[in-house]
């Protein structure tokens, strides 16, 4: 038997990384898939789990706002954040 579904879109929960979102949309960081030195260097910039941002550009190099300061993260980087999107 299968579980009823969310009924609501804001309860459903779509998990993805940070390269893939556009400019001007807002999530939330759920993971950072990487080791010890990327983590420090990305909690040096204000990214750390549970953070929410908004992007600011998503050609090239991902600018983002977060905590109130901007910030750029290459696309190695981006890819190893998961996140989830907060606006649909």
């Amino acid at each position: 038997m299968i579980a009823p579904g969310p009924t609501r879109k804001r309860d459903v929960t779509i998990d993805m990384f940070l390269s893939d979102l556009k400019e001007g949309q807002t999530a939330r960081i759920v993971a950072i898939s990487g080791g010890k030195k990327l983590r420090q260097k990305l909690a040096l910039r204000g990214v750390t789990e549970g953070s929410n941002f908004r992007v600011i550009s998503a050609q090239g190099p991902v600018t983002i706002k977060i905590n109130g300061n901007t910030t750029t993260l290459g696309r190695g980087m981006a890819d190893k954040i998961r996140i989830r999107r907060l606006n649909y």
